[in-house]
C-alpha cells in the first residue's frame, strides 16, 4: 500500500486534494472555513521563498555577465517589447469579449454601502514609476513587492559586475548558493501542496458555495472564454512561431499551473515554474531575468480581466461607452496595471482606479467581489502561463536550443 501511494505523482495528489476539498467544502461549509488555517500557511511558506529566489537569481544572471553587459540590456529591451504587444492583445480580446457577449445587461448594481471600504484612489502612471524604485530593500522584501525587489536586484546586480576582485568572488558565490538553496527550500514546501490547495479549495467552495455562479455565470464564462481565445489565437501562434515544444512545455508546467490555479497565487507557483523552466532547457540567466520582469510587466490574464470587469460596469452601470472611450479606457488600464504584482489586492485596487478616472460608479466593484477568487484562478493560471512562455521565446529569441524529448539540456 505504501509503495502504491508513494507512486503516485505530485499532479494526481494535487488533483485528488481539489476533489476531496471541493467535497469538504459542499459538505460541511461551516467546517471547511477553519482550514483556511492550512491554506495560509501553505501559501506564507511559499510566499517566503520569493524575494531570496528572485534577488539571488537576478543578481547572479547580471553579474556573472559583466563582460557583456550589452547583452542584458538587449534581453531587457526585446522582454519589454514582447510583453507591450501581448499585454495590448489580450487587452484587445477582452474588450471585444465583453462587447460581444454584453454580460452586464440586466445587472444591478448593488446599494453604495456595499461598495464601502473599496479602495477608490486612482491609479497613476507617475505613481507606478515612482513605487518601482523602494524606500528600503528590506522594506519591500517583507512586503513580498517583486518591481521594488527586481529594480533593487537589477542595480544591484549591475553594481557587483563593476566591482572586481574577492569581494566580487564571494558576494557572487554567495548569491549562487542563495538560489541553490531556495531551490530546494522549494522542493520542500510543494512536498505540502496537496494539504495547502486541498484547503484552500474547501474553504471556497464553503464560503461562496456552488451557487455563487449562478448571478454572474455570465460575467464569469465570458472571461473564461477570453482567456481561452487568448491563449489559442495568441500564446500558441507565439509558441510555434518560435519553435517551442509545446506538449511538453505544458507537461513541464502542469504542476505549478495547477498550483496557481488553485492558489489563485503568482507567488505561490512562480518558484517551481522557474526550476522547470531551467529544467527544460532555458538558461537560468535568461528564467532569473524575465520571469520576475514579466510578473511585473506582462500579466495578460489580469489586463485582460481588468478590461472585462471595466466595461461590465458600464454596462451594468447603464453607461454606453464609445469605441472612443474604450480605447482611451485600454491605453490607461495597459499602463496604470504596470506594477500590479506590487499592489496587495491588485486587480480590484487598479479596477477601482479605472472606474473613478472614467466617472463610473465605484459600486461596480462590490458586484464583482462575491466571484472575484473564482475568475482570479483563470487569470492567475494565464499569468503563469504568459511569462512562462515570455521566458521561453527570448530564449529561443537568444538563440537557445530547448529540449524536446528525454532529459531536457543546456542550461546554465
Amino acid at each position: 500500500m505504501w509503495q502504491f501511494l508513494r507512486r503516485i505523482s505530485l499532479t494526481h495528489w494535487i488533483l485528488i486534494s481539489m476533489l476531496v476539498g471541493g467535497l469538504i467544502g459542499w459538505l460541511f461549509p461551516a467546517e471547511a472555513q477553519q482550514l483556511k488555517l492550512f491554506s495560509n500557511l501553505f501559501l506564507k511558506a511559499i510566499k517566503c521563498i520569493l524575494v531570496p529566489l528572485v534577488f539571488g537569481t537576478l543578481v547572479v544572471g547580471i553579474a556573472s555577465h559583466s563582460e557583456d553587459l550589452k547583452a542584458v540590456g538587449r534581453l531587457a529591451l526585446k522582454s519589454i517589447f514582447y510583453f507591450e504587444v501581448v499585454t495590448t492583445l489580450a487587452l484587445l480580446i477582452g474588450l471585444a469579449a465583453v462587447n460581444l457577449t454584453r454580460p452586464g445587461d440586466g445587472m444591478t448594481l448593488p446599494a453604495h454601502s456595499a461598495a464601502e471600504g473599496v479602495t477608490a484612489s486612482k491609479v497613476t502612471l507617475s505613481g507606478i514609476i515612482e513605487h518601482i524604485v523602494p524606500r528600503s530593500f528590506f522594506e519591500a522584501a517583507a512586503a513580498n513587492d517583486v518591481l521594488q525587489v527586481v529594480f533593487f536586484a537589477i542595480v544591484f546586480g549591475v553594481a557587483l559586475a563593476q566591482t572586481e576582485g574577492k569581494p566580487r568572488e564571494h558576494m557572487l558565490q554567495f548569491c549562487e548558493g542563495l538560489t541553490e538553496v531556495m531551490f530546494k527550500f522549494t522542493g520542500l514546501v510543494m512536498m505540502f501542496a496537496p494539504i495547502g490547495i486541498g484547503a484552500a479549495m474547501a474553504y471556497t467552495v464553503g464560503h461562496s458555495g456552488l451557487g455563487v455562479l449562478l448571478n454572474l455565470a455570465k460575467l464569469i464564462l465570458t472571461l473564461y472564454a477570453a482567456l481561452a481565445v487568448f491563449c489559442l489565437v495568441v500564446l500558441l501562434p507565439v509558441a510555434l512561431w518560435a519553435g517551442i515544444p509545446v506538449r511538453r512545455f505544458l507537461t513541464t508546467l502542469r504542476e505549478p499551473m495547477l498550483l496557481a490555479f488553485t492558489t489563485t497565487s503568482s507567488d505561490a507557483a512562480m518558484p517551481e515554474a522557474m526550476k522547470r523552466l531551467i529544467g527544460l532547457g532555458v538558461p537560468k540567466r535568461i528564467v532569473s531575468f524575465v520571469m520576475p520582469l514579466g510578473y511585473s510587466f506582462n500579466l495578460d490574464g489580469s489586463t485582460l480581466y481588468l478590461a472585462v470587469a471595466s466595461v461590465f460596469v458600464a454596462q451594468a452601470a447603464k453607461v454606453e461607452l464609445t469605441i472612443a472611450q474604450q480605447v482611451t479606457m485600454l491605453i490607461t488600464l495597459m499602463l496604470t496595471s504596470k506594477g500590479m504584482a506590487g499592489i496587495p489586492r491588485a486587480s480590484q485596487v487598479i479596477l477601482a482606479g479605472t472606474l473613478v478616472t472614467f466617472g463610473l460608479p465605484l459600486e461596480g466593484v462590490a458586484l464583482i467581489i462575491g466571484v472575484d477568487e473564482l475568475m482570479d484562478m483563470a487569470r492567475t493560471t494565464v499569468n503563469l502561463l504568459g511569462n512562462c512562455l515570455a521566458t521561453a521565446v527570448m530564449a529561443r529569441w537568444e538563440g537557445v536550443k530547448l529540449a524536446h524529448d528525454g532529459p531536457a539540456t543546456g542550461a546554465k
